[in-house]
């Protein structure tokens, strides 16, 4: 495609087209010269936001860049209302691939039943790879924020599903010839499938519905990363369990070729909640078809701890995410 704004033509057929509305809170629609959408929310709520961008058009990455946002504001105990969508392409770029993308993120957005409220699409030369940024916007009760720093020590730290389950699925689709030469086909695919996993929305729901008091959901850095970033945000120390982190034997192989740690593998699909009870927690999780487990608590002082067994391991903030070690 050209350099610069997409063509009206392609915006209709590509974009607007597949566009559903599915929210009585956005009041105003995007369309063709419309720069602004409009959310009216109740008299006792307030909005919440989240923007984060996913990088390349692979098959897929319009999907994973709405779920990521969402989840951020399912975690606040929010519930997301719609989306901005912001699409930057190379030249090299073609209207397929644009739709594609799109039809991506609708199917995401109609599974959540969120709004696609705007955005923008544009070809540059200054990009290499397709940028896809989103911006989700929610809407909570102005008494019903859940913060993640909202720990106190003392209080119980529930993990859902498994750890890696993101960045298991990214390097199953984009390194299965490497890892082909070692590992069973059939395995490759159920792991390049966990991308399934990857909305924390219904948990953060039901976590916010049964007590949670701070909600973090488990991205680049992986649990390793989220343990420490829930402890910073609340002022608290940490300490958890590595035998109790779930965490599937996919993930466990496909790591073991690329020689990565799966527990500081980008998690998306993972969420810790903080709560004063976490078993009473899983056990409501569990009767909504939502695997969890509790694996630590929060301490005084500031030291974040990961045992296992005699070990301890004391964790930093998150470095660059393991997932990058495969393109090295």
């Amino acid at each position: 495609m050209e350099i610069g704004k997409v063509p009206e033509n392609i915006l209709k057929r590509s974009v607007f087209k597949q566009i559903q509305h599915h929210r009585q809170e956005v009041a105003f629609y995007p369309g063709i010269g419309e720069d602004c959408c409009a959310v009216i929310p109740g008299s006792d709520e307030m909005l919440v936001f989240s923007t984060d961008p996913v990088t390349g058009a692979d098959k897929g990455a319009g999907r994973i860049a709405v779920h990521i946002n969402a989840n951020d504001i399912a975690s606040s105990g929010a519930e997301p209302v719609g989306i901005l969508a912001s699409i930057i392409m190379p030249p090299e770029a073609e209207e397929k691939d644009l739709k594609e993308i799109m039809e991506d993120i609708v199917q995401a957005c109609d599974g959540l039943g969120i709004e696609v409220m705007g955005g923008h699409t544009e070809v540059s030369d200054i990009v290499k790879r397709t940028v896809i940024n989103i911006t989700c916007a929610g809407k909570v009760k102005r008494d019903s924020f859940i913060p993640s720093g909202g720990l106190s020590a003392g209080d119980e730290i529930v993990m859902t599903k498994w750890a890696g389950l993101e960045g298991t699925s990214i390097i199953a689709e984009s390194k299965a010839d490497i890892l082909g030469k070692t590992l069973p086909a059939g395995l490759i695919e159920k792991a390049a499938s966990f991308k399934e996993y990857i909305s924390v929305v219904p948990e953060a729901r039901i976590a916010a519905k049964n007590g949670a008091k701070a909600m973090h959901d488990v991205t680049e850095g992986g649990i390793f990363g989220a343990l420490w970033e829930i402890g910073e945000a609340s002022g608290t120390g940490i300490t958890a369990d590595l035998r109790k982190i779930p965490i599937k034997q996919e993930t466990v192989e496909v790591c073991e070729v690329f020689n990565i740690n799966p527990y500081m593998l980008i998690s998306s699909g993972s969420l810790l909640i903080g709560c004063l009870h976490g078993n009473q927690l899983v056990e409501e999780l569990a009767s909504n078809g939502i695997p969890a487990v509790v694996i630590g608590r929060a301490t005084e002082g500031n030291d974040r701890i990961i045992t296992n067994g005699s070990e301890t391991r004391y964790l930093g903030p998150a470095g660059s995410d393991e997932l990058y070690k495969i393109w090295k």
